[in-house]
């Protein structure tokens, strides 16, 4: 069998099912968003060398999100089963991780930091905003179908996962994070802050 089969050189692609839809389709992007997130996860991995102690838990979210993108693909009208595993317990998975990771660090999560700090610790960056990119895109994808809610609970976790690996990365070699503002519940909820610029959506955890 080729790896090439020429039915999108018309710019449509085939869902979990048979059924086809432009490749720009919100349903393709979303997919095509979280695929991005995967590969940039696959370099981070390769950086981290394969006796890094991160390594098992990354392999299982490229697995998880393989698996993720495949149930996406599948829309909730179609009658073909998916018997690929969905990740119900990614969200909490990622909770232990990251109360795991925060417990060890030697200051707290309070700031929105400038993405950065050494190789490692950007790279995790890239794939926290890859990650918000492909929450985007499914927030949109659920306006005009049904999704399981495992789904987007784990694509949201994720994003504060790797913001958490950055720190931790940076903790553990030393690297002084760039901060830019305490968290907006840290600020205000310990005194009155001069007015500043709205902060992004992320990284905290929503």
């Amino acid at each position: 069998m080729k790896i090439y089969t020429k039915k999108g050189d018309a710019g449509t692609t085939g869902l979990f099912g048979g059924s086809r839809v432009p490749k720009d389709d919100v349903r393709v992007e979303c997919m095509g968003d979280l695929d991005e997130a995967n590969s940039t996860l696959g370099l981070l991995r390769v950086k981290l060398g394969p006796e890094h102690e991160w390594q098992p838990n990354l392999h299982k979210i490229q697995k998880d999100l393989m698996d993720m993108m495949s149930h996406l693909a599948r829309p909730s009208d179609t009658k073909k089963v998916n018997s690929n595993p969905l990740p119900t317990e990614g969200a909490q998975e990622c909770e232990a991780w990251i109360d795991a990771l925060e417990g060890a660090m030697t200051s707290p999560s309070d700031y929105f930091l400038l993405p950065g700090g050494n190789e490692i610790s950007a790279l995790c960056h890239v794939v926290r905003t890859q990650m918000r990119r492909g929450e985007r895109r499914l927030v949109s994808l659920m306006a005009t179908d049904a999704v399981h809610p495992a789904i987007p609970a784990y694509i949201n976790r994720l994003s504060d996962l790797f913001f958490t690996l950055s720190r931790a990365e940076m903790d553990k070699a030393g690297v002084a994070e760039e901060k830019w503002q305490l968290f907006l519940y840290k600020r205000f909820g310990s005194a009155p802050a001069p007015a500043v610029p709205a902060a992004p959506a992320e990284p905290t955890a929503e």
